[in-house]
């Protein structure tokens, strides 16, 4: 066994690593970019290397710094966690002609594995399902095109060197596969330095299901059950569980033996993944294999009790596996929501900033935090924008859900937006509570967009309720300073006007035993908590249950979130209510002369001129953010004023790019 094991990546994915080598007793390195120097990873490890400039082209993806950080601090493995170099193969070799262990798969599988298109033959080789397409490279849209004709509409673009989402556009039409395909390869070509692309015949209404696997030197492969991984967005997975509710006994034997089946075929070791889609007639395909641990591997962990980290390091190491498949066993259930830090209000841009406030949930036996960030830190433009992992664990899928949304509830983060709100949201869903789950989800359900303060009137309710409360303690505590004028002290009344969302509620506060009592047209709220203002979070127990909201002051109210919603509330007196009803409402500024940029991000091309007369939908400009070209259209037709920024410039969030006449 090894005694130094050096990880070769950052954030969340590093910490847990570290956590598992710390726990089995080995010394660990952290490697780190200069943006990446005072990190959460960094502090954590036994000791630090640093590989370069912000840029991961420039650090975290140079093989020869890595190679170096592991002679100088003589590591004798090195653990790749996901992303970055982990599924290179020439990585893999220059580990090995350095005598260094690689805790991943073999060479020959990475190879095999990596590629879309080579892949996809070995597994049907293999007698692996695989998805009706062509098989092959595609040259040119023009080739693309021809493709698609002959598979029928709709076709999945892909990127044959892809990943994480990236590289991958869904056509339905020749205009959507023209289009796509230049995006999507300029894209694979700026994310991998490949732009090969294949095209495959589109799912409709495809779930997204990958089966677990552990395979050792010895010949030894087992299936740890699969994980439902088809909530996502821009192919991006948000939300995933294990199991699924779609997959039956049956089903689950068939995956997982035809996943073993692929292992034994490219002499497979380590932990790794195959990816499924299934139509909702239960019939599966083979999408692909991620010869790492994948990022959301802790609800199998919980399911199954295995630390598959552990179990890399102890494959790398030599030792077989100590179990068979007959002894796998499930246990419960387990959902993981991906906290990123984006605006979900906007179409899920990316999100930059430093952590002015942070505080995770309380973690336990049943809750668990991956993250990668502390109070300080920062999400910058470099890397992937995820914040943490909030896993949850239960008897059944209800327990699980619920113990995840009041975990989200209870995650507070300040200094950017984040997507925390909308993953409360989504796990309230009836659809989702169903397990009506499919690929285009989030595009079905949030058609419209996700807007927080669209409170139904129950919820508004009750944020009337808890923003009295709040405003109770706050006035009770007012009401103790010193040195008030004759006459002028503050009193608490019983009577108050909420008004939220432009609505008025009428509400009575009175004191009672261990806590106080609100009465109103809605019915009556019995409320116990240890509160004390400034306090973000406010843990209460209503009518006995126990439930969390974050709190905060804004103008002359409160602002309150709490499942997925989130609201503006004034506490007033009947008096004040009545004068508030007299204020005028002030109109935001008007923006539709300009062409905004939604996001923080670098303009990579200009489309217009000034004095130019543009359609609505024609592009205007392609701004990059986190790897990802988004392409802005004109909302009418207009002509162009003024150009305000130029190609290469940095971007902030709404600053103008282009003014109309």
């Amino acid at each position: 066994m090894f005694e130094k094991i050096l990880i070769a990546n950052r954030g969340e994915i590093a910490c847990r690593v570290i956590k598992t080598a710390r726990r089995m007793g080995f010394a660990t390195v952290a490697v780190y970019s200069e943006a990446d120097q005072g990190a959460l990873h960094v502090q954590m490890a036994d000791e630090a290397v640093c590989l370069g400039p912000a840029a991961a082209a420039e650090s975290y993806l140079r093989i020869d710094r890595v190679l170096a950080a592991c002679q100088e601090t003589g590591a004798e493995a090195l653990h790749p966690g996901y992303g970055f170099l982990s599924e290179n193969p020439k990585f893999a070799e220059a580990l090995a002609a350095e005598g260094v262990a690689f805790i991943g798969p073999g060479v020959q599988a990475i190879t095999a594995m990596g590629d879309k298109i080579a892949s996809k033959r070995l597994a049907a080789e293999a007698g692996v399902n695989t998805i009706p397409g062509f098989d092959g490279v595609v040259r040119d849209a023009d080739h693309a095109l021809e493709v698609a004709e002959e598979i029928g509409y709709p076709v999945m673009l892909k990127a044959s060197a892809g990943g994480g989402g990236k590289g991958m556009r869904v056509a339905r039409d020749a205009d959507d596969c023209r289009d796509g395909f230049k995006r999507a390869a300029s894209e694979a070509q700026s994310s991998f330095g490949d732009s090969r692309m294949l095209v495959e015949k589109f799912i409709e209404r495809p779930r997204h299901i990958e089966i677990q696997l552990l395979a050792d030197r010895h010949g030894n492969v087992v299936y740890l059950g699969e994980r439902e991984c088809s909530l996502q967005r821009r192919h991006q997975k948000v939300i995933e569980e294990a199991p699924s509710s779609f997959i039956d006994a049956d089903t689950r034997r068939a995956m997982g033996e035809q996943a073993v089946k692929l292992a034994r075929a490219v002499g497979y070791e380590s932990a790794g993944t195959v990816e499924f889609v299934a139509g909702q007639d239960k019939q599966f395909y083979f999408l692909e294999m991620n010869t790492r641990l994948q990022v959301e591997h802790p609800v199998t962990e919980m399911v199954t009790g295995l630390d598959l980290v552990e179990w890399m390091i102890h494959i790398a190491a030599g030792d077989p596996l100590p179990f068979a498949q007959s002894d796998i066993r499930l246990s419960g259930w387990a959902v993981e929501a991906r906290v990123y830090a984006e605006d979900p209000t906007r179409g899920f841009l990316p999100a930059t900033g430093r952590l002015v406030a942070y505080r995770e949930p309380p973690e336990g036996a049943e809750l668990r935090v991956d993250s990668g960030v502390g109070a300080g830190g920062e999400i910058s433009v470099y890397y992937d924008p995820m914040v943490a992992k909030v896993i949850a664990h239960g008897a059944d899928r209800g327990a699980a859900v619920a113990r995840l949304r009041a975990g989200l509830d209870a995650y507070l983060i300040r200094g950017f937006t984040h997507n925390a709100s909308f993953l409360a949201a989504i796990l309230g869903q009836p659809r989702f509570a169903a397990g009506d789950l499919d690929t285009g989800f989030i595009d079905e359900v949030y058609a419209e967009g996700f807007e927080p303060s669209r409170v139904p009137p129950v919820m508004a309710t009750l944020f009337s309720v808890i923003a009295l409360y709040a405003h109770s303690i706050v006035e009770r505590r007012a009401a103790t300073v010193s040195g008030q004028l004759p006459g002028y002290a503050r009193r608490m009344g019983e009577d108050w006007v909420v008004v939220l969302n432009d609505e008025r509620r009428a509400l009575r506060l009175t004191t009672v035993a261990g806590g106080c009592e609100v009465s109103g047209e809605g019915g009556t709220w019995r409320l116990r908590a240890d509160w004390h203002p400034g306090e973000v979070l406010l843990a209460v127990e209503v009518n006995g249950a126990p439930l969390t909201f974050q709190i905060e002051g804004c103008a002359a109210g409160y602002g309150i979130r709490h499942a997925g919603y989130a609201a503006n509330a004034l506490v007033l007196t009947p008096r004040a209510a009545e004068l508030h009803a007299l204020m005028p409402h002030k109109e935001p500024p008007d923006t539709s002369k300009y062409l905004l940029s939604p996001m923080p991000g670098l303009l990579l091309a200009l489309m217009v001129e000034v004095g130019q007369a543009v359609k609505a939908g024609q592009e205007l400009a392609v701004v990059e953010a986190m790897k990802m070209e988004n392409v802005l259209r004109a909302e009418r037709d207009a002509t162009v004023a003024g150009l305000l920024a130029e190609v290469g410039e940095s971007l902030t969030v709404d600053q103008p790019i282009i003014e109309f006449e």
